[in-house]
Order: C-alpha cells, then structure tokens, then sequence
C-alpha cells in the first residue's frame, strides 16, 4: 500500500498572484486546504508545498502555495498531483473507508465469480461507483448491504452481490 493518498490536481490558473484552480478529491472538496504539508508531484518526486490560503470557488477550489506568487510560477504547478502522506489522513470510522484502500481490491461474486480489481471510484451525487477491470471493463454502483456486501481489508477482497453478465 503506498504511502502517498492523492488528494487532487491542479487543474488551471486563477488569476495572476499565483493562485490555481484544483480539482479536490476530499469531501468537503474544499477539506484539500487543511492539510500541511501537501506535496505536488513533480517530475519523478514529491515536493512539500505550504497552501498560504485556499477556498471552495464554484464547483472546484483555488489555492495559493506559499512562495508561487505569479501566474508563471503557478504555470509550473499545472497537472500536479496533490497528495498527503496516509499518516496525515484522520482515521477512517469503522465500516468507513477511504477510496484508496478499496483500489485494488479483488471484486468477487456472492456466487465465486472473480469480476476483476477495483481500479478506481467516483462519485455520481447519488451513490459512488467503482470501476472494475477484469476481462472488461465493469461500473458497479458502491451501495453497500444491497451490491457491495462485505469488503475485507485483510483478503483484499470485495464481495458483491452482482451478476456477471452485466
């Protein structure tokens, strides 16, 4: 499990004292500015960045990294990562948990049918959905108790009351 949890990306410009537009994971999306340190990932590494001031602006949220004081300097920034090391993450509720621990997770049927892994979730305003990849591609919906029945951590597995051949 890597210790990096991406967080978002910065996904515009806005303005020209260096604030940038980011595309935030969290929930709320504006909950990305708590976090200190985060880091942007730069070429081949992480680099610590400082948020100076950050807040939720229309469907997104802006920041501005302390010392990117210019729209040149925050050009540097476009299509950064944002990621938090896991130890800076609060804990996660019991029956609660965070997107990432669920990526790569074996998706299997009630029935014994491996479907594949969990390659990613997103959200849709009515429930979340994970994406599965197996010999094809597959959206479930996370509606836990009805299709998502157990997840199990430990076996990295994912029990699922889906048939196969949808």
């Amino acid at each position: 499990m890597s210790d990096w949890v991406v967080l978002g990306r910065v996904s515009g410009l806005f303005g020209v004292q260096g604030w940038v537009r980011v595309f935030s994971h969290t929930e709320p999306r504006e909950g990305i500015v708590r976090y200190a340190p985060v880091f942007l990932h730069r070429g081949d590494k992480w680099q610590p960045f400082e948020i100076e001031a950050g807040r939720a602006h229309g469907p997104g949220v802006v920041l501005k990294f302390v010392g990117c004081d210019d729209r040149d300097q925050a050009t540097t920034l476009l299509q950064s990562e944002i990621a938090v090391r896991r130890s800076q993450l609060p804990p996660s509720e019991p029956g609660e948990y965070y997107w990432v621990d669920l990526e790569g997770l074996r998706v299997v049927t009630l029935g014994g049918v491996e479907l594949g892994t969990v390659s990613s979730l997103f959200a849709t305003g009515a429930n979340d959905v994970l994406v599965v990849k197996g010999e094809r591609e597959r959206l479930l919906p996370f509606v836990r108790g009805q299709v998502v029945v157990e997840i199990d951590l430990e076996q990295r597995m994912l029990r699922v009351d889906w048939e196969p051949d949808f």
